[in-house]
């Protein structure tokens, strides 16, 4: 087990390098330069020049990143080239809007979709295909046209939410949960699909094995059946799809933010990408890895202790 965590941390902290380097040669062949943006077009080429040096440009890649790879491990990513406010501390203000709206749209997927998939398992015909259905309609359908209907819905038409806006919880607490409500809905609901066809095959496949049928055979309840022993059995792979569901999740964060206008790392990407703010992309980029990577670590933990054969490999 140990063996295999260490892995797993070499295999993250890897990932993790080449993304950010990779990041860092992207962002640095993007067309523009980021000192004329910083002193303006009506700049002399003395002042241009000058900033270029002031902002490193002038070093070689690779002597760049090492120096950047550096500050960043002790916290520190640089101002951003917009408003000159330190990067690190503008991501502080945004991750924890970002990780709400994650974390709660992955909570009502799983709900949602556990809670179709057993049902549709359990009950043949309607439910099945309603899933079947679903996780097609969830997959086509993009999750900005679900934000609009949700909006027109509930917003314009009955006015039980805000359409677009944000509350901190410290200022007003249920107006905090009203702001999140379509938001959370239009990632959650969307992103409930896969997880509901994942558990609704893996329940149905555990039920046509053999020690489903001892257990009968044994007398034991079907609720204990189903509820200890199918469902811990095939949950394995619906972990794994919900570890596949929060990077989609994390993706959507970009488009719903921008809709429903929330101050989180999504948005802030979007606007930090319009207005060329190179050191600002890298952080966010980097943020995001590692959201990913510990979120996949944290899965490939629990499908461990779920699945004791891998444990014992």
């Amino acid at each position: 087990m140990l063996r295999l965590a260490g892995r797993w941390v070499l295999t993250a902290v890897a990932l993790v390098v080449s993304v950010s380097f990779l990041t860092f040669v992207l962002v640095d062949l993007v067309p523009g330069d980021a000192a004329r943006s910083v002193v303006g077009l009506n700049s002399t080429q003395e002042q241009y020049l000058q900033m270029r040096v002031a902002m490193g440009l002038d070093r070689p890649l690779l002597e760049r990143y090492g120096d950047w790879a550096w500050a960043a491990l002790h916290g520190d990513f640089g101002n951003s080239l917009t408003n000159g406010a330190a990067v690190a501390s503008q991501l502080t203000t945004r991750l924890s809007v970002t990780v709400t709206l994650v974390v709660a749209s992955l909570l009502v997927a799983t709900v949602v979709g556990v809670s179709l998939g057993v049902a549709a398992a359990l009950q043949h015909g309607f439910l099945g295909r309603l899933v079947d259905g679903l996780a097609l309609l969830g997959l086509a359908v993009p999750s900005f046209w679900f934000a609009y209907v949700l909006v027109f819905l509930f917003a314009i038409e009955t006015s039980f939410f805000p359409a677009t806006g944000y509350v901190t919880f410290g200022s007003d607490p249920a107006g905090w949960a009203r702001s999140l409500v379509l938001p959370v809905l239009t990632l959650g609901l969307t992103s409930s699909a896969p997880i509901a066809k994942q558990t609704r095959d893996g329940i149905r496949s555990e039920l046509d094995k053999d020690y489903v049928y001892a257990l009968r055979v044994r007398g034991i309840g079907e609720r204990s059946v189903i509820g200890r022993h199918v469902l811990r059995n095939a949950a394995a792979p619906v972990i794994t799809i919900m570890g596949l569901v929060f990077v989609g999740l994390l993706s959507g964060t970009v488009l719903v933010e921008t809709v429903f206008v929330l101050p989180g790392l999504g948005s802030q990407a979007v606007q930090a990408t319009m207005s060329s703010d190179l050191p600002l992309i890298q952080a966010i980029a980097v943020t995001f890895t590692v959201m990913v990577v510990v979120v996949n670590l944290l899965v490939e933990f629990v499908y461990v202790l779920l699945n004791p054969r891998v444990r014992a490999g």
